[in-house]
């Protein structure tokens, strides 16, 4: 199915790029020609899921204003004096002190602590290419941290749903790649999209490094998954799952040895800098680590806080580590919802690098302790799963799919963006 619909596209591409080559030179499309074929081809995508986004936001304000809690709220921790203070909240807070205040690397243990969190929370865990793009936008904006946060993350949630849609339409056609940019308007974790988070920017950089690999555009594809390095740990997936792409193209040989191995060296860069930057600063090349262990109880545990979590909640227990029973509930429909699409998305046999990025994000994910409540927000890069849903909903009718993707966006105010801020820790 997906192959006989991306040969469809390719044909439609091939047909559009012919009619410029028959073109006389110098008669050609102008600029304002090939800017509204732009326009008409991508403005639907953005405003399929520019309107669902809205709808979900909208409806999360409304819940923060109607339910009134977060003026009870410390700033930091989901409060603030308007409800949209709350997108700043978090992790917000982190990222805003380090664009206005940079790094201070240390690992300063807690007097007397003996549970899971001995250390005090340092901003060295929070990676560095967002921040450094919100003081970017402040200084040429005038907006402050948090008006410059929202709006990179804002463009970026837009940049992502352009490139969800362009590889989906690759794969299943245009109908499909609109359900594909509006299930990310819509799906779980997404309340992040719009906050002083760095969700967004990464998905945009992921959905962008898989669509150059789908091109062939090995060195496009090593710097995007370089710079998604600077950007979240979790590019770990990524940077595997372009090696993989390129040991492939050079097992098939055919794009060359330069290319595909270029692509393999850069793209491990990022990430490896800012881990050995902030190793050499703490005097311990397992500074990071040890960080997001004692200070957040983060670390790799086989799966064992992830099992526990799936066995407890469904028998009413709550008492595992970092306890949220609503955004708990949620994160397991998310698993769930996963690991239900995972085997479709393998049926339809999808390029390779989606399968591998998909499988190891979700390995990484689960085989985590972490708050669990955040499992939603940590699966929202897992993009490819939009495939099985996509192409089911391009079947039906534009305004039934529209009809649909609103109730979903209606109700995100509450799954994707409520209970993650003021019922969770996201």
């Amino acid at each position: 199915m997906i192959r006989t619909a991306a040969r469809a596209t390719e044909t439609g591409t091939q047909s559009w790029n012919a009619r410029l080559c028959d073109e006389p030179a110098g008669t050609g499309p102008d600029l304002r020609s090939r800017l509204r074929h732009t326009a008409e081809h991508y403005g639907p995508v953005l405003a399929v899921y520019g309107t669902l986004k809205l709808i979900g936001f909208a409806a999360f304000m409304w819940l923060l204003h109607s339910a009134g809690d977060y003026r009870t709220k410390n700033p930091r921790f989901g409060g603030g004096a308007q409800p949209w203070d709350v997108l700043a909240s978090w992790d917000g807070w982190w990222y805003q002190q380090i664009a206005v205040h940079g790094y201070d690397p240390r690992l300063v243990p807690i007097p007397g602590a003996t549970g899971p969190i001995t250390l005090e929370g340092n901003s060295a865990a929070f990676f560095p290419l967002y921040p450094a793009l919100m003081r970017l936008v402040s200084e040429l904006t005038g907006l402050g941290p948090y008006g410059a946060g929202l709006l990179v993350s804002i463009v970026a949630s837009l940049t992502a749903a352009l490139g969800i849609y362009a590889i989906t339409e690759r794969l299943g056609g245009r109908r499909a790649g609109l359900a594909a940019a509006g299930l990310w308007a819509v799906w779980p974790g997404s309340g992040l999209e719009w906050a002083v988070y760095s969700d967004s920017l990464y998905v945009a950089l992921a959905v962008w490094a898989c669509h150059a690999v789908l091109s062939r555009r090995w060195l496009t594809a090593g710097l995007l998954t370089c710079v998604a390095g600077l950007n979240r740990p979790t590019a770990v997936a990524l940077i595997a799952a372009v090696g993989f792409a390129a040991l492939l193209a050079l097992h098939r040989r055919q794009d060359g040895i330069l290319r595909p191995v270029t692509a393999m060296a850069v793209a491990p860069l990022g990430l490896l800098s800012y881990l050995g930057w902030v190793g050499h600063q703490m005097g311990d090349y397992s500074g990071y680590f040890r960080l997001q262990s004692g200070a957040w109880a983060h670390e790799w545990d086989y799966g064992r806080h992830t099992l526990d979590v799936l066995t407890s909640v469904p028998v009413g227990h709550s008492d595992y580590l970092f306890a949220w029973p609503f955004a708990d509930l949620i994160g397991i429909g998310v698993v769930l919802l996963a690991l239900a699409l995972l085997p479709l998305l393998i049926r339809l046999r999808p390029p390779a690098i989606l399968l591998v990025y998909t499988v190891l994000t979700l390995a990484l994910v689960l085989g985590s302790q972490q708050i669990f409540g955040n499992v939603s927000r940590y699966l929202l890069p897992l993009f490819p799963l939009f495939l099985p849903l996509a192409l089911a909903l391009r079947r039906l009718s534009p305004t039934h799919q529209f009809t649909l993707l609103g109730i979903a966006a209606l109700a995100s105010g509450s799954y994707a963006g409520y209970a993650l801020f003021e019922l969770g820790v996201p």
